[in-house]
């Protein structure tokens, strides 16, 4: 890989470290996270959650924007239940060849919750969008922890 550079988010999460870990790779809790409004932006239209959830597996989650469907996929690198999970993430087919995205969630239990941390290491040309990036990442968390609150 190229130079890189690091987005960074944490998030405290009121649940088990197990249950945010897996939703992550179970495709019902994707699509249900990933499927919740989320104030000033369009209603997510989610398309696709594929997951292989095994080292080598891939998975695919896409969603219909103005501009038409935005795919992400990537591979699984690295799963340890519920603390570590590993992946590539990418949105075209250049960055998939260049190989230059490592998505790296760590979680720690703390009580009776945990604590969420995404490093996204990417090629430094898209320092840019590192703000950008980090924000969509402590989106996410924040729709898996809205959906883990609802009880599901």
């Amino acid at each position: 890989m190229a130079k890189t550079i690091e987005a960074k988010t944490v998030h405290e999460f009121r649940a088990s470290a197990e249950r945010v870990f897996d939703a992550w790779l179970d495709p019902a809790k994707v699509r249900a996270w990933s499927s919740r409004p989320i104030p000033g932006w369009p209603a997510a239209d989610v398309r696709r959650i594929e997951i292989d959830p095994r080292v080598g597996g891939r998975f695919t989650f896409s969603d219909m924007r103005e501009d038409g469907e935005a795919v992400h996929w990537g591979t699984y690198l690295e799963i340890d239940r519920p603390r570590r999970l590993v992946f590539t993430w990418f949105t075209s087919e250049e960055e998939e060849k260049e190989d230059n995205s490592v998505v790296t969630l760590t979680i720690e239990p703390r009580g009776t919750g945990c604590r969420a941390t995404i490093v996204h290491r990417m090629d430094e040309r898209w320092a840019e969008w590192v703000k950008q990036t980090e924000k969509g990442w402590s989106t996410m968390l924040g729709q898996i922890e809205a959906e883990l609150a609802s009880g599901s």
